[in-house]
């Protein structure tokens, strides 16, 4: 029997979401459970048994959940230039043509994610990159993962003309002659990558999800859901997880497709039942995704008003209501848990509608169905999340007043709806459970930065900087909560999520308490040591 104690230092045994937190002095792990805590963890410690772990004065806390990202897709981009780092414009094509220069036999260049804000309102020009890449088609994703942008060359490979229409749920954005720029949004982008550009090897996505995830587990995250998969996903899971090259949990969300969802049904419990055969403890297949929207940023998020700079545009909506109801009712009878990505005002309106329907609808159960980002939200709507107890699924670090916030997000929404924008604190004080995650590779999947975030709304680089919203800051305790006991009911893991006797040990280790510290050095924390079921991982 493997018996491990903690002393030295603090123990976080749970934290709440109104801000409270239980503590202990020591704690013992025994094979994949904790078996005591404070005294009765000193005595195991004195049986010669056991290993001993001295915490040095730091911290030992529930492992970290992810509620939110697309780890293949973040660890793909090392495979493609360095655009992210860019400082702007000229370092974008800087990186390109370095890749291309470094790869001369590379029939296309696949990169992510330039910022948007290098290009007045977020459109890129196909010419731009032709500069640097010439014949060879090049496709560029942006950060925000709904806009792509092409060189010339990838038009004509994909047959986009002037004479193209949209497609359904996209846009092709045009010059005024009608001509397309190069920006690709939505379906536009989405389509072009699935049906134009070549598909990673198999082993090159393996090796993407195998670094993300041990990635992961060097910050102290045991449990992530990949909150976008499509059926040429699941081999790649399938294959890491035979090779145990998974180094932390993942649970998989099946997008749901508004044109097929009545042929998915089926198709996604058959990949349920694949993944459940092949009983890996580190892989599930639970979950179903469905995007109402798309993002503020290039105009396709739903509002229930015009946006402010385009007064006859609310957005692009993904899914009719009713088609959208019938199809979450199906998937939910089918035994899957929802989660539904809403940014507009609108979206969120309509998620917790299609929510409510379901609740009338279908058999009571414990569901856990959660809505993902919760950018925008009315008031009136706030008190809906702890009325149809729905998770919501926060990224904090969306919630600071950044350039894409002063230069995208706020001229497009207009200052008077400034402030309906990530209401962490006001969802929370309503009765809600919140569960927090980052989106990644849209932004950084290190939980430290984002966990000062909640609470300061703020970047910890600017530590003097004005709180934006400050109505909507959090306590370190319910921040803590959010990436702890908020995930693990998110994950559907009622044994998880807190350090008490019997739940399942997972555990990181940190150099100092991020509870009692400046929350803005809370990035400067270090992860001395991360522990998933008893087994250390890092």
């Amino acid at each position: 029997m493997a018996l491990t104690v903690f002393t030295g230092g603090t123990v976080i045994v749970a934290a709440h979401r109104d801000g409270r937190v239980e503590t202990a002095a020591a704690v013992a792990f025994e094979n994949d459970r904790v078996v005591a805590l404070n005294a009765e963890a000193l005595a195991l410690a004195e049986s010669g048994n056991a290993e001993l772990i001295d915490l040095a004065g730091g911290t030992l806390a529930p492992g970290i959940g992810e509620g939110h990202a697309h780890p293949v897709l973040g660890g793909l981009e090392a495979a493609g230039p360095n655009v992210r780092d860019a400082a702007d414009l000229a370092g974008i094509l800087a990186a390109v043509a370095e890749w291309k220069e470094a790869h001369p036999e590379a029939e296309w260049i696949v990169g992510a994610s330039y910022d948007a804000t290098f290009a007045p309102g977020g459109v890129f020009l196909a010419e731009w990159l032709d500069d640097v890449t010439g014949d060879t088609p090049t496709i560029l994703r942006a950060w925000d993962y709904h806009t792509a942008w092409v060189n010339s060359a990838a038009l004509r490979a994909g047959g986009i003309t002037a004479d193209t229409p949209d497609p359904e749920l996209g846009r092709y954005v045009r010059d005024a002659d009608g001509a397309p720029t190069g920006t690709l949004q939505e379906a536009a982008a989405n389509d072009f990558i699935a049906n134009v550009v070549p598909a990673f090897a198999l082993e090159d996505r393996v090796a993407a999800i195998e670094a993300s995830t041990r990635s992961y587990a060097e910050q102290g995250t045991t449990w992530v859901q990949d909150a976008w998969v499509e059926p040429t996903d699941l081999p790649t899971y399938l294959e890491a997880a035979r090779a145990d090259r998974l180094h932390t949990r993942v649970n998989l969300a099946f997008r749901a497709d508004p044109a097929t969802w009545r042929d998915q049904v089926a198709a996604f419990d058959a990949q349920r039942e694949a993944v459940r055969s092949l009983a890996h403890d580190r892989l599930s297949a639970d979950t179903v995704k469905f995007f109402v929207d798309g993002v503020i940023e290039n105009h396709t998020a739903v509002l229930s008003a015009p946006y402010a700079d385009r007064p006859d545009e609310r957005g692009l909506p993904n899914w009719a209501e009713d088609d959208l109801i019938a199809a979450a009712r199906a998937f939910d009878l089918a035994g899957f848990q929802l989660h539904i990505h809403a940014i507009g005002d609108d979206a969120n309106r309509i998620a917790l509608d299609t929510i409510a329907a379901v609740q009338a609808e279908n058999p009571a159960r414990e569901r856990a169905h959660v809505v993902a980002h919760v950018a925008m939200l009315a008031e009136h709507q706030i008190a809906r999340f702890a009325e149809l107890d729905v998770i919501a699924n926060f990224e904090p670090y969306w919630a600071q007043c950044d350039a894409v916030m002063r230069d995208l997000t706020i001229p497009h929404i207009g200052h008077d709806r400034e402030g309906w924008q990530y209401l962490i604190g006001s969802v929370l004080r309503a009765g809600a459970t919140v569960s927090f995650g980052s989106d990644w590779p849209v932004t950084t999947k290190d939980w430290r930065p984002a966990f000062s975030t909640a609470v300061t709304r703020h970047s910890h680089l600017e530590p003097d900087a004005e709180a934006w919203l400050p109505d909507e800051c959090v306590s370190a305790g319910a921040a803590l909560a959010a990436y702890t006991a908020g995930t693990a009911r998110q994950a559907l893991a009622a044994d998880r999520g807190a350090l008490r006797v019997g739940m399942v040990a997972d555990a990181v280790w940190l150099s100092a308490d991020p509870l009692s510290v400046d929350p803005n050095t809370v990035p400067e924390i270090d992860v001395r040591g991360t522990w998933l079921a008893g087994e250390r991982t890092y």
